[in-house]
C-alpha cells in the first residue's frame, strides 16, 4: 500500500497533516468506523478524501449541501481525482449517465444527497457498487438536538443494511454537544468508532469587536472594506432589508458586491453564489442563509454587520474566512440595537416557542452579548464557550492588541451591586442603570422610591452601563431569564473591584481606532514580495477564466503566498510549494515558473499573461 505521505503530497500537495487529520485517515484506511467533530474550515474533507484514494472500491459522500458537493467535485478533478455528484442539478439523462458510470466504477469519490438515499433506483445501483467507505457529512442533521434536523439522515442506517457488505462509516461534523454525538452514533449505527474532537481555536483568525453607535456602522464597514481592498469577503446581517440597503450602499460607494438571500428567487441567488465564488463580485452581503456548503477558501474577511443570535452561529460564519490557512480577520460591528433586533428575531422568528426553548435561545444570545461587551481577550471568550481552555493574550485579537488600564471601581461597584440585590431581581441592565442615574424611565416603574434612585446621577447613563457590562463579564452580576434580570453572584475576594478600561481615544479617531493599527500589525506581510504576489494572481485569474473554475481551485492564496517565498523556477522547486500536488505541477508548472522567472530578471509579464488565457485548455 502507498505512503499515507506520499499520497497526501502526490494529489494535494501537503507535506504535513492538520491536527487530528493523520489518526483519522489512518483509521479509515483500517476500515474502523470514526466520529469526527472538527470546526469550519480545519480540514475535514481530506480526512475522507485521502482514505477514499488509498482503498479499494467507491467511497459515497453524503451531504446535504449541493454547493460543496459542486465545490469539491472541481477541486478533486483539478487534483487528478474522479469524482462526480448525484444531485437535483443534473438532468434526468445526465444523472443516468453518471448513475451508470458509478457501477462501472469510473470514480473513486461520488457526492449524494441523503434524500437520494431514499430512491429505489439509486438503491439498486449502489447495491452493484463496490462501496468500500460511507463518510456522512454534516452528521449533527441526524439529531433532532442538532441545530440542522433532517429527517432524510435517519434513513442512512437503512441504506447501508441493505447494501451487500457494511462499508465502514464516518461521520464529520463542525460542532455537536454529547446528546448530539450519542445520536450521531446510534442513530448511523457506527460500530466502535474513533472519537476525534480537535481544538476549535483557528490561529489564522484575527478576531475583533467594534463598539459604536447605529449610525456610526457605515463608516466603520467601509473603512473595513478599503482596508482589504481587492480581497474577497462575507457581509453579514440579520435581516433582508438590510442586506439590500448594505449591499446597494456598497455599490455606490465603488465597490463590487452581490447580494443574497432568502426573500430572492433561486435563480438570483444562484447567479450571486456564482459571482462570488468565481470572483465576478468577490464581496457578498448576506443574511446567515448565505455560506453553508461554500467552501471558497479564498476569503479574506467576514464583517458581521450585525451582532448574530448565538455564539454557535457567530463562529460558524466567522470560520468561513481563512479557510487556506491564510490570515484572515473577523469583525464584528456592534450597537445596542442589535440586541433588541435578535430580541424580536427570537420571540417571532419560529412557531416554536415553548418557554424552555425560548428561554435557552436569550441565554445563548445573553452569551453573545457578553462576547461583544468583553474587554479581555476575545480568543479566550470564544474558546471558554465551547469549553475548551485558553490562557488568553492571544495577540490576535482587538482586545490583546488595543492599549488597556486598569480601573478601580469599588465604591460604584458596590453602590451599583447593592441597588441590584435590594430591588429583588426585577431589573435588567438598562432599567438597573436609570435607577441608579435617576432617570424620568425609572421613575414610572416607580423606582423613584428606591434608596439608590439617583445614586450615582452625577455620572454619565453610558458609564454606568458599562461598569454595569465590565460587573456581568467579570462574573460579579448573572442576567436571567427572557428580560435580563440581574441578580449579585459573587463578590471579589480582597473586596476590590478593579476592570480592565481601553485607554483614552480622540473622539475623531472613535470608528475604527481599534484596527486601524492592530489589523495592519497582526496582518503585516513582511516576507511576501506583494507585487509578486499580484501578477500571480492575476495569472491565476487568466487560467481560471480559462478552465471555467474558481480562482481558489486552481492554487489557494496560501499557495501564491509559499510561491512569493519560495520563488521557484524549475518543476522540481514548484513541487516544494504548499499545495502543489503532481497533478498540478504538470498542469500549472508551466505557466507559473516562466512568470516567475520572468520576474526575477526584470522582465514585463502583462503580454505573455494575456496570453494564457487564450491558450489551448489543458
Amino acid at each position: 500500500m502507498a505512503n499515507i505521505y506520499d499520497e497526501l503530497f502526490r494529489y494535494f500537495g501537503y507535506k504535513n497533516f492538520r491536527n487530528g487529520q493523520e489518526n483519522i485517515v489512518n483509521a479509515l484506511i483500517m476500515g474502523q468506523d470514526v466520529l469526527c467533530i472538527m470546526p469550519t474550515g480545519a480540514g475535514k474533507s481530506l480526512c475522507y478524501q485521502l482514505p477514499a484514494l488509498m482503498t479499494d472500491g467507491i467511497t459515497l459522500v453524503i451531504s446535504p449541501l449541493i454547493a460543496l458537493m459542486q465545490d469539491q467535485v472541481t477541486a478533486l478533478k483539478e487534483a487528478g481525482i474522479k469524482a462526480a455528484y448525484l444531485n437535483s442539478t443534473l438532468s434526468p439523462f445526465q444523472f443516468k449517465k453518471a448513475l451508470a458510470n458509478a457501477v462501472s466504477g469510473m470514480y473513486k469519490i461520488i457526492y449524494v444527497a441523503p434524500e437520494r438515499l431514499e430512491s429505489q433506483e439509486f438503491l439498486l445501483s449502489a447495491m452493484q457498487m463496490n462501496i468500500s467507505m460511507i463518510a456522512v457529512d454534516e452528521a449533527h442533521c441526524v439529531s433532532q438536538w442538532g441545530h440542522d434536523f433532517r429527517p432524510s439522515y435517519l434513513r442512512i442506517r437503512a441504506f447501508v443494511s441493505a447494501l451487500k457488505k457494511r462499508p465502514t462509516l464516518a461521520a464529520f461534523t463542525a460542532t455537536a454537544t454529547e446528546n448530539v454525538r450519542y445520536d450521531i452514533e446510534t442513530l448511523l449505527g457506527l460500530k466502535a468508532p474513533l472519537k476525534t474532537v480537535t481544538g476549535f481555536d483557528r490561529p489564522n483568525l484575527f478576531f475583533a469587536v467594534e463598539r459604536l453607535n447605529e449610525s456610526e456602522k457605515n463608516s466603520a464597514l467601509l473603512f473595513h472594506l478599503k482596508e482589504n481592498a481587492g480581497k474577497s469577503g462575507i457581509v453579514y446581517c440579520s435581516t433582508r432589508k438590510k442586506v439590500d440597503e448594505v449591499c446597494a450602499l456598497l455599490i455606490k460607494e465603488g465597490f463590487t458586491a452581490a447580494a443574497y438571500h432568502a426573500g430572492m428567487s433561486d435563480e438570483d441567488r444562484k447567479r450571486a453564489q456564482e459571482d462570488f465564488i468565481f470572483d465576478n463580485r468577490p464581496i457578498m452581503v448576506a443574511t446567515n442563509a448565505f455560506g453553508m456548503g461554500i467552501d471558497k477558501s479564498n476569503v479574506s474577511f467576514v464583517i458581521h454587520y450585525n451582532m448574530p443570535k448565538d455564539i454557535e452561529s457567530y463562529y460558524q460564519e466567522a470560520g468561513r474566512a481563512g479557510r487556506d490557512g491564510t490570515k484572515a480577520n473577523c469583525i464584528l460591528l456592534f450597537s445596542k440595537k442589535d440586541i433588541t433586533t435578535n430580541r424580536f428575531l427570537i420571540e417571532n422568528g419560529s412557531d416554536d416557542r415553548c418557554l424552555d426553548t425560548l428561554e435557552k435561545a436569550h441565554e445563548r444570545l445573553n452569551a453573545m452579548v457578553d462576547y461583544c461587551k468583553y474587554d479581555g481577550c476575545l480568543r479566550q471568550k470564544l474558546l471558554n464557550y465551547f469549553g475548551e481552555e485558553h490562557p488568553g493574550s492571544c495577540g490576535a485579537c482587538s482586545s490583546c492588541l488595543l492599549p488597556m488600564h486598569e480601573e478601580d471601581i469599588t465604591d460604584t461597584a458596590n453602590t451599583i451591586m447593592r441597588a441590584a440585590s435590594s430591588i429583588g431581581f426585577r431589573l435588567n441592565p438598562p432599567m438597573l442603570a436609570a435607577l441608579l442615574k435617576g432617570s424620568n424611565s425609572a421613575k414610572k416603574y416607580a423606582y423613584s422610591n428606591s434608596p439608590y434612585f439617583g445614586a450615582l446621577g452625577s455620572m454619565g447613563k453610558d458609564l454606568i452601563e458599562t461598569y454595569i457590562d465590565k460587573l456581568i463579564s467579570s462574573g460579579y452580576l448573572k442576567k436571567e431569564g427572557r428580560y435580563d434580570h440581574l441578580r449579585p453572584e459573587m463578590l471579589p475576594r480582597d473586596g476590590k473591584y478593579i476592570i480592565l478600561m481601553p485607554d483614552a481615544i480622540e473622539p475623531e479617531e472613535r470608528i475604527s481606532h481599534k484596527l486601524k493599527k492592530t489589523v495592519k500589525k497582526q496582518h503585516a506581510q513582511t516576507d511576501i514580495d506583494s507585487e509578486l504576489y499580484s501578477i500571480l494572481a492575476a495569472l491565476r485569474s487568466k487560467l481560471a477564466q480559462k478552465n471555467k473554475v474558481p480562482a481558489y481551485i486552481i492554487f489557494s492564496n496560501a499557495s501564491l503566498e509559499d510561491m512569493c517565498i519560495k520563488k521557484p523556477t524549475t518543476p522540481d522547486e514548484f513541487l516544494s510549494v504548499s499545495g502543489v500536488g503532481m497533478e498540478k505541477q504538470r498542469r500549472y508548472a508551466k505557466y507559473f515558473l516562466p512568470v516567475i522567472a520572468g520576474y526575477i530578471n526584470g522582465d514585463d509579464l502583462s503580454e505573455f499573461i494575456d496570453k494564457q488565457q487564450k491558450a489551448p485548455t489543458d
